[in-house]
């Protein structure tokens, strides 16, 4: 729910802001800046305890090495929140942060089921699916310019 707050929020501020900085008077440039804030905040998460056990224990069995998978995630994550406050990077930024949110999509449902590790997310399954739905929905505002 935290990186739901944090897009919705810096997005709005954002796009207020646009009323005395033109540069942010446009939709597409205040979500950038949303979303960069929103994965700034997921990337850090990557990093510290305890949240980043929680993550490594709903990396799908599957997939060998999920200490390193969340590193690497965490910073695509950051380095992608960088790209989306650079204008010429800002359109490619938000299609690989999209592509990256459908990658990381099958963790998603992973920690929807039984309880892997008391620092993991507990989001149930449907909520987590529709907050997904937003991000992507906000990386394609940023793409298509609204």
């Amino acid at each position: 729910m935290a990186p739901l707050i944090v897009l919705v929020a810096v997005t709005a501020l954002a796009r207020l802001a646009g009323l005395f900085v033109q540069p942010l008077n446009d939709w597409s440039v205040a979500t950038a800046i949303g979303l960069a804030a929103m994965f700034v905040m997921t990337s850090i998460t990557h990093f510290v305890q305890p949240r980043r056990r929680g993550l490594i224990a709903i990396v799908p069995p599957v997939f060998a090495r999920p200490d390193i998978l969340v590193s690497i995630t965490g910073a695509l994550e950051f380095v992608g929140a960088i790209g989306l406050l650079v204008p010429v990077t800002r359109v490619a930024a938000a299609v690989c942060l999209a592509l990256l949110l459908l990658a990381l999509f099958p963790a998603n449902v992973y920690a929807a089921g039984a309880q892997r590790h008391s620092d993991s997310p507990h989001t149930p399954l449907v909520p987590r699916t529709l907050y997904q739905l937003v991000f992507l929905a906000a990386c394609v505002v940023v793409v298509v310019g609204i």
